[in-house]
């Protein structure tokens, strides 16, 4: 079983920047793809980002594409969200969640764990 601890939550005016964290209890954390996925109130979860193992190959949602990065630290166990130019629009409880297989494409299928998600409120 591998425990996903999401951090880096909170509230922050529109134009405004922060980086999420998830630290991942597994030695094993190269050997998982690493997402992110968000569910604003009132609405279906969404994925926003995807990191592949080891060499770092990276997708995104249209919707953030340009303004967040994911990225890995594998010594750490560790995969990172930064967020710029948050949006109202953005506002959402941010999940991160593990799968084994890269497709290169954004999909919530094949995901084997999840976080309890953080959340991102931007105000206008």
């Amino acid at each position: 079983q591998v425990q996903l601890v999401e951090s880096g939550g909170g509230l922050v005016q529109a134009g405004g920047s922060l980086r999420l964290s998830c630290a991942a209890s597994t030695r094993s954390f190269s050997s998982y793809v690493m997402n992110w996925f968000r569910q604003a109130p009132g609405k279906e979860r969404e994925f926003v980002a995807a990191i592949s193992w080891t060499r770092g190959s990276t997708i995104y949602a249209d919707s953030v594409k340009g303004r967040f990065t994911i990225s890995r630290d594998n010594a750490k166990n560790t995969v990172y969200l930064q967020m710029n130019s948050l949006k109202p629009e953005d506002t959402a409880v941010y999940y991160c969640a593990a799968k084994s297989d890269w497709t290169g494409e954004p999909s919530i299928v094949g995901i084997k764990y999840w976080g309890k998600g953080t959340l991102i409120t931007v105000s206008s």
